[in-house]
């Protein structure tokens, strides 16, 4: 795989026996894995960083594996995602679809099914990019860079694109900082490195392209 940029998934699943296996099964079929044992570590991950394919339990302490994957889906996040669950029957496979799921596997599985599972739905996800609008450019989430207007693009952060990404899958929404420092940073820091990020991105994109709202938080920029 030297030279290749190995696919990334996420693994979100709190039984530590069946992530030990799947975690080896995975990086051996050539994927760079991440792991969440819970629906909160999930959606953190989920929301800060790209993958190319996640792969999700149902049953999560913290946060249901579908309420995980209702709260990714509403902050914009597309990447395809595998549900797993012991919950086999039709109306599971439903609730899961119906929460943003592309595929369902109930439990027990097949891990050659598995595999071939995930093969299908990163082809599909090939030719769709993430992307988001912008006050007068766009953002691609994928390749972290920003374009405004005739500008050239932007690279930036992962942290960065991170911010700016959930201010513009959400743009009429304010973000307190309470919820940046949940949502993208870890909650142990002070929320002041949310108004640190804030001020790198006017700094490469202008100051309006973040709106302060007094008393509130912030709101993607309005442009102008």
């Amino acid at each position: 795989m030297d030279g290749v940029t190995r696919p990334r998934v996420l693994l979100v699943e709190d039984d530590h026996e069946l992530t030990a296996m799947l975690a080896e099964v995975l990086t051996d079929e050539g994927y760079e894995l991440d792991a969440a044992a819970d629906g909160q570590r999930a959606l953190h991950l989920g929301l800060t960083r790209g993958y190319d394919v996640l792969v999700l339990d149902r049953g999560l302490p913290a946060i249901e594996g579908l309420d995980v994957l209702t709260r990714l889906r509403s902050k914009g996040v597309v990447t395809p995602a595998l549900v797993l669950s012991a919950l086999g029957n039709p109306a599971d496979r439903v609730a899961g679809l119906d929460a943003g799921a592309e595929d369902y596997l109930p439990k027990p599985f097949d891990l050659d099914e598995l595999l071939a599972r995930l093969r299908a739905l990163r082809r599909r996800h090939l030719d769709s990019a993430r992307t988001v609008p912008l006050p007068g450019g766009v953002l691609d989430l994928d390749a972290r860079l920003a374009r405004i207007g005739e500008q050239r693009a932007v690279r930036l952060s992962e942290r960065e694109c991170a911010v700016l990404g959930l201010l513009a899958s959400r743009p009429t929404r304010v973000f307190s900082r309470s919820d940046l420092l949940l949502l993208v940073f870890d909650t142990a820091e002070s929320d002041v490195i949310v108004d640190t990020y804030v001020h790198y991105l006017r700094r490469k994109l202008g100051r309006r392209i973040i709106d302060t709202v007094r008393g509130r938080g912030y709101q993607l920029g309005r442009g102008g």
